[in-house]
């Protein structure tokens, strides 16, 4: 999903993901056959200082993991404190691996889930939501950008007050902000850029990731003046829950956000 090319319209689709983990010829298949995990984009040390500031690690902090795949970030994250972190994949097959893999993590559950739909837990059930490409696949669906909303909709939810949705993706502020700002989502967003993990290493002698905090412009997209250091950068959207008094003051209708919810 480099770059957020679509060149399958079957990214929505359990089938599609399915046979992705099923074939031996894939790279995530091929790591969970040799009992590894394959990450997209960013890895938790890579996320970690960003997250131990935005998501403490108080017992108290529930977080819903979107499209877990057989990424390596929840054993990392339950290795550093955090102790409720619930999985979800629309793909059976990687979620019957990572149940078998982790059976012995009592922190990290593992349930088979479309994003686009997940009525199974109530409103403001979590913390923080942790998207890490989840949405760069929904936008690659057979039903972008509708299914994309759904899901934006659902996450905003699901989020207690002065939540957390935090969104890792290709997509840069002219394509997601719109996206986050529909009318169904009720949060302030905080911008970061890091390069590519690939692009740090060849550009840099440190093993430290680079991490920059970026203010959006008041219509919520990059300074003009702004050049990205890596064209392939991954951006990092902070979406803060508003609470309802925050949403009031904004001059949001309240009652229009959670009619639409």
């Amino acid at each position: 999903m480099a770059g957020v090319e679509c060149k399958s319209n079957d990214y929505g689709a359990a089938a599609y993901w399915d046979a992705r983990y099923s074939s031996s010829g894939s790279h995530a298949s091929a790591a969970a056959a040799a009992g590894e995990f394959f990450d997209w984009y960013q890895t938790y040390p890579a996320l970690r200082p960003l997250l131990r500031v935005r998501v403490p690690v108080p017992a108290a902090s529930r977080v819903l993991m979107l499209g877990c795949g057989n990424s390596l970030l929840s054993e990392d994250m339950t290795k550093d404190g955090y102790e409720d972190i619930v999985n979800i994949d629309i793909s059976s097959v990687v979620i019957e691996q990572m149940r078998e893999k982790h059976k012995e993590i009592p922190q990290l559950t593992y349930m088979q889930m479309d994003v686009r739909d997940m009525s199974f837990f109530g409103d403001e059930s979590f913390d923080c939501v942790l998207d890490k490409g989840t949405l760069d696949a929904m936008m690659c669906a057979d039903d972008a950008p509708d299914g994309a909303s759904k899901m934006l909709a659902e996450v905003a939810r699901l989020l207690r007050p002065h939540g957390i949705y935090l969104l890792i993706t290709y997509g840069a502020p002219k394509e997601r902000v719109p996206l986050l700002n529909q009318t169904r989502c009720s949060w302030s967003i905080t911008l970061y850029i890091m390069p590519t993990p690939g692009y740090q290493l060849k550009m840099s002698k440190s093993t430290q990731p680079t991490m920059e905090e970026v203010a959006l412009t008041e219509d919520g997209q990059l300074p003009t003046d702004y050049v990205l250091k890596d064209p392939e950068s991954h951006f990092i959207y902070v979406c803060h829950k508003l609470a309802v008094k925050e949403v009031h003051c904004r001059g949001i209708d309240p009652e229009e956000t959670a009619n639409a919810n």
